[in-house]
């Protein structure tokens, strides 16, 4: 299935990307080739296969669910660059 310019450009601005026309050129094929994977897959029968829960094949053991004692805060903290109190210190970012 083979996008168009148009169809490109439009998924590019849903996702507020901002393409040169070169970029929309390269995009277009391969979003082609993705669709065009995609339409392969959809022509598989499935028909006879199970749905799966997880990826793990049934059977496969799983570690019990159990509650453990988590770390303190001074285990935590002992590798951090900076500190205060029990807490990181990081750069600001916002003003």
């Amino acid at each position: 299935m083979a996008l168009t310019l148009d169809e490109v450009r439009r998924i590019a601005a849903l996702a507020r990307l901002r393409l040169s026309p070169e970029e929309e050129q390269t995009f277009a094929g391969q979003l082609s080739a993705i669709l065009d994977h995609v339409a392969q897959l959809s022509e598989l029968d499935v028909s006879g296969v199970e749905p799966m829960t997880h990826a793990l094949a049934e059977g496969v053991p799983l570690r019990p669910d159990e509650v453990r004692p988590g770390l303190s805060p001074e285990e935590a903290l002992a590798n951090a660059p900076a500190r205060e109190e029990t807490f990181f210190v990081v750069p600001r970012i916002l003003e």
